[in-house]
């Protein structure tokens, strides 16, 4: 199954996937809302997930997917090279992570090896991690839920509440709350310190 919110991206893929003898797809969707309902109905051996979508976002979804089926073989695609990306994806249990850069080139090695629930990691993003780790680098937005750190990107963007409330297809009075958690979480007082934070760690143009 493909989730994806560009049709293009998902053709792409799809006529990708469709090259190798052994992969089919049998669903495509644009959002996790329809995602989580789509897997229910396909039951697919592997899901491949953008990371940045509409509404509950890629992170928030993925989150879902693997709490309902905890079988779920998900590989997370995106654009984004940020270790901190990879470490989230990582911590909610996804099985793959591919940036779009080197995705084609080593796609179906990624299906194959996720199908036999082993963990697959772009090459080079693997050697970043490993570099991250042993530099001893620590997140600090590691105690953020899926669904503060997607509020907490459309922020640091300097989005208003109500446009970022439209974004994520939440209510002001919900982004309201994440945002108080937020900045309790990280011991801020002000969106523009919540800019500081994003801007440090290379995070401030992801969700333009």
């Amino acid at each position: 199954m493909l989730i994806d919110d560009h049709l293009l991206v998902r053709m792409g893929f799809k006529s990708l996937l469709t090259t190798f003898q052994d992969i089919s797809v049998v669903a495509e969707v644009s959002c996790g809302e329809e995602a989580l309902d789509a897997y229910k109905l396909h039951q697919p051996d592997i899901v491949i997930s953008e990371i940045d979508l509409p509404g509950m976002g890629g992170l928030e979804t993925m989150k879902r997917l693997l709490s309902k089926h905890p079988h779920a073989k998900i590989i997370a695609l995106t654009g984004h090279e940020e270790i901190i990306y990879l470490k989230r994806v990582l911590d909610l249990g996804v099985l793959g992570y591919l940036s779009k850069k080197s995705a084609h080139s080593i796609l179906h090695e990624a299906v194959k090896t996720v199908a036999q629930k082993k963990r697959y990691i772009d090459p080079l993003l693997s050697q970043k991690l490993l570099i991250d780790g042993l530099d001893g680098n620590i997140d600090p937005l590691k105690d953020l839920s899926s669904r503060e750190f997607g509020v907490f990107l459309q922020l640091a963007t300097g989005l208003p509440l109500p446009k970022v409330a439209d974004r994520l297809n939440l209510s002001p009075s919900t982004i309201s709350t994440h945002l108080a958690s937020i900045r309790q979480k990280l011991q801020v007082s002000s969106n523009s310190e919540l800019i500081l934070i994003a801007r440090r760690l290379g995070l401030t143009h992801l969700s333009d």
